[in-house]
């Protein structure tokens, strides 16, 4: 089965504190004073005002002014303002502006913050911009070299950071050099005289009085190109992120370039498809539009961290991985402001029963859902639409597809459905899909090796992404504590001695290269779990050299291997037949030539061996005065036939058992390759495949009735890795619709009826079918591998034993 290779880790910004010294013209980049501790120097916060546009006020906005009272200029590329609440709790947070350019020798540097709703003048041309809402009365003003979040909370913790270059505090502050300056107010700012004296002591070195901001250029709001232009980075455009999604799976606005859409950042992915995710805080009311977009930077690394307030410009698109999956929209080659660092985040959507309707998808006769308007209340993969990119959260969930080797690990949010036996999610047809499946992935924290039946405590929160293998995933940023479920690989009972055990396992393409480790655990699944059975059908069997493309086709090295682990293991010395096919004819792994392969005791079981049996030779069902028998044993069931092409052929042998013939068919048919996603944007999906596999089942089924002709008391078994369900038209036609064989999986517990874990459904491809005259029997699938994180293979086996006697009258 296709999975994600996407590999995501996380990326971290990191900034060094430089000057700028030297002749005109030229620099020479020396460090900065690492705290305030000493007096600053140069670089200083020159004039604080956080009254702007509150009642009184003439300034729209609040401000921060720097200035340079050296004879160099300084770099401000890597630095910040952060600004912290005069009263700070343990919880409080500083709240970051970064900074880019220089302050010229003798200069000031203008970094206008938030708006208010008052005031009538607007500032000069900023020369940065944020969003920090200060207050006009009392708080604390740092500049950082550096833009990583200060942890400071008091005077004296904040003395010994060697990051802040300048730190002022006024009002009541409680984080200040010295004593803070009094006075600030709506109309009153505190600001350095005009030499810019700093001798660490706020109440002495400003005063309050009248606010005077000046930009770089020495621009003042009645001067030069004053007042804040159309289009500045600190003012939001007209379009808002639901604006873009809009009320389909396709943004009305793909193709357009938008500007400044403001958002806050709730994830950032920096490998694979980087960009990062903003969601709009001031979301609309129409439920079917999503408040969060990614933006796609490309080859380039994200500049912008988790809690950034930014704003977007870009065009809008349209991305899907191939031509089947759903697209996702995005914002691509972006330009990005950041405002201010540090921002809450916006309260996640809860997935769960409550918002996850049980219909999953609306249908649209084949066709693609994308233009159908999202009906979130109604289908489940609406609402994850009408979510995609906001930030989502699953809470104590249940594990119910295990980790993978891609970091990623399916999880249910509505822990009621389906529910298998040892805590997965049963897939029990077409029409009833596991609504409340959900992908994680991380953009940080580490995904656990989680098994089935483990559970996420607590909350797994981060953006909604949509992945063209899984469907929605949750990009955790945080994620749930990883608690053990126990789960413990299953031991079958061994047979009686008048019981006939069959079993069938697909031990993903072994070949005699592979290592003893991997020889040794399947080896263990049959001698210790399957409890050694009489008969062993065994699917996805290399030849002797792997994936080595050079036309060998013999399997003797692999399964002398193979057959040694499991007498070490405990098992029988097992004998094997075999027909192997013609070389790359069987489709597989290239160069892998892959087979079905009888292991068989022959302590316990005979084999009628007929000669003549060959890749291209069909065993045909002779009709003889004692019943039925096989023209050659083994043999394959019409190697010729189009049904197979570029597929495995069926492995057909006759055993004796306590005086009684039993006809063993050993099958793996044409894989799902090539179908269309269940989440995909074909509604209902396209399972192309399916039409190899009912002409393969209709020559087993064909097969299968010639057997019955001649003997309508045979004991056929057919079994294998059919790559199809037990609810699915290829059952249906190797039954003959129930006349011929039973599908054992059939008279297990619906909650016990799988033998594959694929995105989070416990689903069954194996099978074991038998012949109206097989009447006594005990059949168990094995679950030893499926669940698991560790795994030997990516199937379980499973057995049936069979009293021969019963059944023949």
């Amino acid at each position: 089965m296709p999975k994600s290779g996407d590999k995501r880790a996380r990326w971290r910004h990191a900034a060094q504190a430089l000057t700028a010294t030297g002749a005109a013209g030229a620099f020479v980049l020396t460090p900065l004073p690492q705290a305030f501790a000493a007096p600053s120097g140069a670089a200083v916060i020159a004039e604080v005002y956080g009254g702007g546009g509150n009642s009184g006020a003439t300034l729209t906005r609040d401000f921060i002014e720097l200035g340079n009272a050296g004879a160099t200029a300084v770099d401000l590329s890597g630095y910040s303002v952060q600004y912290l609440p005069g009263s700070p709790s343990a919880t409080s947070r500083w709240s970051i502006t970064r900074l880019s350019g220089s302050i010229a020798p003798g200069g000031r540097y203008l970094i206008a913050q938030a708006q208010g709703a008052g005031g009538t003048t607007a500032l000069p041309v900023p020369d940065a911009s944020g969003s920090i809402a200060m207050s006009g009365t009392s708080g604390t003003v740092a500049l950082v070299a550096g833009t990583d979040e200060l942890d400071c909370r008091t005077a004296a913790d904040c003395a010994t950071d060697g990051r802040i270059v300048d730190l002022v505090g006024f009002g009541t502050a409680a984080v200040r050099e010295g004593s803070p300056v009094t006075g600030a107010s709506s109309t009153a700012s505190v600001a350095r005289g005009a030499s810019l004296a700093d001798t660490d002591d706020n109440a002495a070195d400003l005063t309050a009085g009248a606010p005077t901001p000046v930009n770089a250029k020495g621009e003042t709001p009645g001067t030069g190109g004053g007042g804040e232009e159309p289009g500045d980075p600190g003012e939001p455009g007209a379009v808002r992120v639901h604006d873009i999604q809009g009320t389909t799976r396709r943004s009305p606005l793909t193709g357009e370039t938008v500007t400044n859409v403001p958002g806050i950042v709730i994830g950032v992915r920096d490998s694979g498809s980087r960009g990062f995710w903003i969601q709009d805080p001031q979301a609309d009311a129409d439920a079917r539009t999503s408040e969060a977009v990614f933006v796609y930077t490309g080859s380039a690394a994200p500049a912008v961290r988790t809690g950034d307030s930014v704003l977007v410009s870009g065009k809008v698109a349209e991305y899907a991985a191939n031509s089947t999956t759903q697209s996702i929209t995005q914002i691509s080659g972006p330009k990005t402001s950041v405002l201010s660092s540090g921002n809450p985040l916006p309260a996640p959507v809860v997935l769960g029963p409550a918002n996850l309707p049980d219909d999953y998808t609306p249908e649209a006769g084949g066709g693609s859902i994308e233009s159908l308007p999202l009906q979130p209340a109604v289908y489940a993969l609406d609402f994850l639409e009408s979510a995609e990119g906001m930030r989502v959260q699953v809470g104590d969930a249940r594990v119910v597809g295990a980790t993978t080797e891609y970091g990623e690990v399916y999880v249910t949010a509505k822990p009621e459905e389906n529910p298998s036996v040892r805590g997965g999610t049963v897939y029990l047809g077409y029409d009833g899909q596991n609504s409340g499946r959900v992908k994680i992935e991380s953009l940080g924290p580490g995904i656990p090796e989680a098994n089935v039946g483990d559970v996420l405590a607590g909350a797994t929160t981060g953006p909604l992404d949509y992945d063209s293998y899984g469907g929605y995933t949750l990009m955790a940023t945080e994620m749930g504590a990883h608690v053990p479920g126990g789960l413990e690989r299953e031991v079958t009972r061994r047979q009686l001695g008048k019981e006939l055990a069959i079993a069938t396992y697909n031990v993903e393409n072994l070949d005699a290269l592979d290592p003893q480790e991997k020889f040794d655990r399947l080896a263990e699944g049959i001698a210790v779990n399957l409890a050694s059975p009489d008969v062993v059908a065994l699917e996805e069997i290399q030849d002797d050299n792997g994936a080595t493309d050079d036309g060998t086709v013999t399997s003797e090295r692999t399964l002398t291997r193979f057959t040694d682990a499991i007498t070490a293991a405990g098992g029988p010395r097992y004998s094997w037949r075999y027909v192997a096919p013609e070389n790359k004819t069987d489709g597989g792994e290239p160069g892998g030539n892959i087979r079905q392969v009888f292991l068989y005791n022959e302590e316990r079981v005979t084999f009628t061996d007929r000669p003549g049996g060959d890749a291209t030779t069909a065993t045909e069902v002779v009709d003889t005065r004692k019943g039925a028998e096989l023209s050659v044993s083994p043999g394959r069931i019409d190697p010729a036939s189009d049904a197979w092409r570029n597929s495995r052929k069926p492995l057909v042998g006759e055993f004796r058992f306590r005086g009684e013939r039993v006809f063993v068919i050993a099958n793996h048919f044409a894989s799902k390759g090539g179908d269309a996603p269940m989440h995909g944007r074909y509604q209902e999906p396209s399972r192309s495949s399916e039409e190899q596999r009912h002409r393969q089942a209709q020559e087993v089924r064909d097969f299968v009735a010639d057997l019955l002709a001649a003997d309508a008391k045979a004991k056929v078994i057919v079994l294998g890795d059919i790559n199809d369900f037990q609810f699915s038209r290829t059952t249906e036609i190797m039954t003959g619709d129930g006349s011929l064989l039973t599908p054992l999986v059939n008279t297990l517990p619906e909650e016990e009826r799988y033998t594959y874990v694929f995105e989070g459904n416990s689903q069954t491809l194996d099978q074991t079918l038998v012949s109206p005259s097989v009447v006594a029997y005990d059949y168990d699938i094995v679950h030893l591998n499926a669940e698991f994180a560790d795994q030997a293979s990516d199937h379980d086996p499973q057995v049936v034993r069979i009293d021969v006697k019963k059944g023949r009258k």
